[in-house]
């Protein structure tokens, strides 16, 4: 008894020494960056064959490295220098790049950028779809690289991220408050933005008055730590009609300082949909908050082919207009609608794609998790006089069921665009037994489109792919494939 308590000791002992063992970091030089990962960091392998995953460069990128971390099959390391720069590389544009944690492609040509969108979407339905992959089109790309987003979203702190040459410089005299986005991997930190390359005018001169304003009369900025302050959060959305959307969380209220703030921006901006709300919960979410109107309307108008869609505080629709034109023919194209085929429309949102095909079916019906959503929806359907388009609201693995298809009737094709963790195990499964001709399938990652068409592989053929650039200077692709049954 007493040697076994003895080897357990010396088990226990050994297992928290090797915890304890502190990573020895290496340093490597004149590696080349041979590839970039779907998370926007390059690969480069050393003469020993380590993989190595480094932020900041680019494909080409002749490199030293020195490794901070080991991982399960490989390791991330630092930049320290960039030796020879690749022909794909370019100057960024913003000057915030590198810092705010966005854009992380900028510094890459819009040329290589798509070849490696393409290059993954690629590999991720050759090694993970399980099935046969046909002759796929060169990725659809972006007419407009930079101010294409039609909604973003910028957070109040009252201690913004500092520079390094911020906190070295003794003598300044620091603004600690900033309005800009989340420091990547720091939750409780905000870059202040000056100018943001991604949301077109008057975006930039909308934020940068806010700040300036409160500033100059004093207003508390949130602390998301200590749950103290009064502003929160800002969003803003547009339309390709020219129409803005200004939304400002507080944190409480404070009706005088409120009031001065909305009035300020009422005056100076022409503004359609002019919002707020209180948030005093523990995170800024909009969709269980009260959003009250200040000024204006409670939409905004977006317009595609004569149909016109509301776009509310709430509403999910695609943040690069002018591509989700191009997705929705795409899926459109790929469903081959004749006019008499039932359509459903899984993960609709606000109905966007279930308006865009109704006139090419007999019916459509879209199903979505948020209510809010689905009112939209039913309202975008009315004011776009479609009378063969039905909207329902539930839980996708629970409302998708017999009853579903008993009330409805059996799909011929089904349209799904689900959110980035792909389609729950049982909605596959339940789309399998509905066995519709053609499945369309519309995705924001790849990775989890790929998983899913696995689980369809032994009842469905891959027919089409066709991969489009929503999201210039990011890693991020949308990707949509059509199946059709065996």
């Amino acid at each position: 008894m007493v040697y076994q308590k003895s080897m357990k000791w010396v088990k226990k002992q050994s297992y928290f020494c090797n915890m304890a063992k502190k990573f020895i970091s290496e340093r490597y030089n004149n590696l080349e960056v041979v590839d970039i990962t779907s998370r926007g960091k390059g690969v480069v392998k050393s003469e020993e064959g380590k993989v190595i995953f480094v932020s900041g460069v680019v494909p080409g990128d002749k490199i030293s490295v020195e490794t901070y971390k080991k991982r399960r099959g490989y390791f991330e390391a630092n930049l320290i220098e960039i030796l020879e720069p690749s022909a794909n590389r370019i100057e960024p544009q913003c000057k915030h790049f590198g810092v705010c944690g966005g854009c992380k492609w900028q510094n890459m040509s819009y040329v290589a950028q798509l070849h490696f969108k393409q290059k993954e979407v690629l590999h991720n339905l050759k090694k993970m779809s399980g099935m046969a992959l046909p002759v796929i089109d060169a990725i659809q790309p972006a007419p407009h690289p930079y101010f294409y987003r039609n909604k973003m979203e910028y957070a109040f702190s009252d201690q913004r991220w500092l520079t390094a040459d911020e906190i070295a410089d003794k003598s300044l005299i620091i603004e600690k408050k900033g309005l800009g986005f989340h420091k990547a991997g720091m939750w409780d930190k905000v870059v202040d933005i000056h100018q943001c390359h991604l949301q077109p005018e008057p975006a930039n001169e909308i934020r940068n008055a806010v700040k300036a304003f409160t500033l100059e009369h004093q207003l508390d900025f949130f602390n998301p730590r200590d749950k103290e302050g009064f502003l929160r959060s800002m969003m803003i959305r547009n339309s390709n009609r020219g129409e803005f959307m200004v939304l400002i969380q507080f944190f409480k209220e404070n009706k005088a300082q409120r009031e001065a703030l909305l009035e300020h921006l009422k005056k100076n901006f022409d503004i359609t949909s002019l919002l707020y709300c209180i948030n005093n919960k523990a995170n800024d979410t909009l969709y269980d908050q009260e959003i009250i109107c200040y000024d204006g309307k409670t939409y905004i108008m977006q317009e595609m082919e004569g149909l016109n869609f509301r776009i509310n505080a709430k509403s999910f629709f695609q943040t690069n207009t002018e591509q989700a034109y191009e997705l929705y023919k795409i899926a459109r194209d790929f469903a081959g609608l004749k006019g008499d085929e039932l359509v459903y429309d899984l993960y609709t949102g606000t109905g966007t794609i279930a308006q865009f095909v109704a006139k090419d079916c007999r019916k459509v019906v879209g199903v979505e998790s948020v209510p809010e959503a689905i009112e939209a929806a039913r309202s975008n359907a009315e004011e776009n006089s479609i009378k063969n388009a039905f909207f329902e609201v539930g839980d996708m693995r629970k409302v998708f069921n017999q009853d579903f298809i008993n009330r409805h009737g059996k799909a011929d094709v089904v349209i799904t665009d689900p959110p980035r963790n792909g389609m729950h195990p049982a909605v596959v499964k339940q789309l399998l037994f509905l066995q519709p001709k053609r499945i369309v399938y519309v995705s924001c990652n790849h990775a989890t489109q790929a998983r899913d068409l696995y689980l369809m592989k032994e009842q469905y053929r891959l027919v089409c792919s066709q991969a489009i650039d929503m999201f210039p200077q990011t890693q991020h692709v949308e990707n949509v494939v059509l199946l059709e049954k065996i």
